[in-house]
């Protein structure tokens, strides 16, 4: 059964840094994507940050020029966090696109990491 863990989250002062972290293991196939989600109270999950294999990485406009996601070769991402608001307080989950060849993709999801920036 695939696993994916999220950690690094907390609270941290409105202007400081956090850097999320996301371990995706017991991978049968191979990872084409890993993204971060959160999804703050009320509200929907919204896309952050997406990383693909051969496609530009996607940020979305709120955290552009702030937050950077990156990917090692383990099937690991990585979300740093920097001059954070008060508005980026939520729970962040990691996810990750399994590719099967023969039976197509499985989405696998982490079950999230508390964020809170106070002012």
């Amino acid at each position: 059964q695939v696993q994916v863990m999220e950690s690094g989250g907390g609270l941290v002062q409105a202007g400081g840094s956090l850097r999320l972290s996301c371990d995706a293991s017991r991978i049968i196939f191979t990872i084409n994507t890993m993204a971060w989600f959160r999804q703050a109270a009320g509200n929907g999950r919204e896309l952050v940050a997406q990383i693909t294999s051969k496609r530009p990485t996607y940020y979305s406009n709120s955290v552009k020029g702030r937050f950077t996601i990156s990917r090692d070769n383990a099937n690991r991402a990585y979300l740093q966090m920097n001059s954070l608001k008060p508005e980026d307080t939520a729970v962040y989950y990691c996810y990750a696109k399994e590719i099967d060849p023969t039976h197509g993709d499985y989405d696998h999801w982490g079950q999230g990491t508390q964020v809170t920036v106070s002012s």
